[in-house]
């Protein structure tokens, strides 16, 4: 019904500048508010647990390698791999393990009960 009123009323030839312009503004909304502002919403949480780690966390980085952190160091991270074999690895490659992330959320959920 909305939308039978708009097209209506750019048909009047004088609110048709009026329309496009409002039409371009309610695009960039939608892209703001479905695209822009949850992607900005994840940078923030991965930037507040990378620096939260600390040694024991397990991680898994970029690469998909699964480890548990034995160091930090500045920007490097010492991550056990398996018995005996540390890498070490950037901090911004650094992202919480799957299994880690969804016991992080158990724990919000049963708090906010």
């Amino acid at each position: 019904m909305i939308f039978n009123l708009l097209t209506l009323q750019a048909d009047g030839g004088q609110g048709a500048g009026a329309m496009n312009l409002i039409m371009i503004v309610l695009l960039i909304a939608i892209f703001y508010f479905f695209m822009i502002r949850p992607q900005q919403k994840k940078q923030k949480e991965i930037r507040k647990f990378r620096d939260s780690i600390s040694e024991g966390d397990r991680v898994v980085t970029a690469g998909g390698i699964y480890g548990k952190i034995r160091s930090i160091n500045d920007n490097i991270v010492s991550l056990q791999i398996a018995k005996d074999v540390v890498i070490r690895v950037d901090k911004g490659s650094v992202y919480p393990s799957a299994a880690d992330a969804s016991q992080d959320q158990n724990k919000v959920d049963e708090a906010s009960k």
